[in-house]
């Protein structure tokens, strides 16, 4: 089974990768972009049978900081 994990910084949390996309926006002249919050995709290739709770303690874990970081787990097909 294919899934995606989406990790991305708390709301308040500082994110200067996207302060500094944002700026790089602005330079290359795109007007109109108020704000840049920058994540990842972590795609996973698991055994059929896993667990929604045994995806969910892999993100607790590993993948995500939970002091900082928010995730959203997505079954792809």
């Amino acid at each position: 089974m294919k899934v995606n994990v989406h990790v991305s910084l708390k709301p308040g949390v500082l994110d200067p990768q996207g302060r500094a996309i944002h700026h790089a926006l602005e330079g290359l002249g795109f007007s109109g972009v108020n704000d840049v919050r920058a994540g990842r995709l972590i795609a996973l290739d698991v055994a059929d049978d896993t667990s929604d709770e045994a995806l969910d303690d892999m993100c607790r874990k590993l993948l995500a900081n939970m002091v900082i970081e928010n995730y959203r787990i997505e079954k792809v097909g």
